[in-house]
């Protein structure tokens, strides 16, 4: 029996960290100027030359050591210290971060706002002619 540690499949960690990113693979390769099918590829590979990876790194917003050291266990270690507030039942925050009818009433003023500008628009038109 082998003790040697596993090395880390880095090609799965952009792919995590891109998923927990919500992001897809075809905008990560818009991003970088790659084909959805490379981005795919290098997913899939277990090593990632360190070009390559500063690139994905800097447009996932995290750095190539983050994603050489990414571990699912930490993630899941950091959300369950984090996240305590009893709202947060079966992974759903049932908090709003907003008033939902404030957000009505703003939408309302603004469509209000937007047909006093065309009535003032048309009847600016109407007097020109």
């Amino acid at each position: 029996m082998s003790t040697a540690t596993k090395p880390k499949h880095i090609g799965r960690n952009i792919s995590r960290i891109r998923e927990l990113r919500g992001m897809k693979q075809e905008a990560l390769a818009i991003a970088i100027g790659m084909s959805q099918q490379t981005i795919s590829n290098i997913e899939g590979s277990e090593t990632v030359d360190d070009e390559k990876l500063n690139v994905i790194a800097e447009a996932l917003g995290v750095s190539a050591e983050a994603i050489k050291s990414f571990s699912d266990e930490a993630v899941l270690n950091i959300m369950g210290n984090t996240l305590h507030d009893s709202s947060f039942i079966n992974g759903n925050n049932y908090n709003c971060t907003f008033n939902p009818i404030d957000k009505i009433v703003e939408l309302y003023e603004r469509l209000v706002q937007a047909e006093k500008d065309k009535v003032e628009y048309l009847e600016r038109l109407m007097k020109g002619k």
